[in-house]
């Protein structure tokens, strides 16, 4: 068994946004030489996502508008305990929860295995700084 890591650095100017980081991955697996395993692909920051969905703007919009309706961004420290302590992104960290910290994607025939619409996104709720993204593919 074979592995392969690489590190993505992404710099989002908005508080909150999303970016299609597929071919990037696909970059890396191509340099993995590997043919058959599995792809992780996981944020390296408690406020900050990667998941799999559709690559269309609507619905990177809907996310937006749903998460800022489950967790509304407010820096002061009335909403969330977390903003007591003197950070000011509690919810960064719950939109985090909802998105989820990484995927895994098989790999066949030195491919990413996706369904139909499938692509790896990177969601950023707390931007302005320069945050990370792990690749990790094992296989042969």
């Amino acid at each position: 068994m074979n592995s392969y890591t690489k590190h993505l650095k992404f710099n989002i100017p908005a508080r909150m946004g999303f970016k299609n980081i597929t071919p990037q991955v696909e970059e890396a697996l191509r340099e993995s030489g590997i043919r058959e395993g599995l792809c992780l692909v996981n944020a390296m920051h408690i406020t900050a996502s990667v998941f799999i969905n559709d690559d269309e703007s609507g619905l990177h919009e809907d996310y937006k508008v749903w998460l800022e309706g489950l967790a509304p961004f407010d820096a002061s420290p009335k909403r969330y305990s977390h903003n007591r302590t003197g950070e000011d992104n509690a919810d960064a960290h719950m939109k985090r929860q909802i998105m989820g910290r990484e995927v895994v994607v098989a790999v066949t025939n030195g491919k990413l295995d996706f369904g139909p619409w499938e692509q790896i996104f990177y969601g950023e709720f707390d931007g302005k700084r320069e945050k990370r993204v792990l690749i990790k593919i094992i296989g042969a």
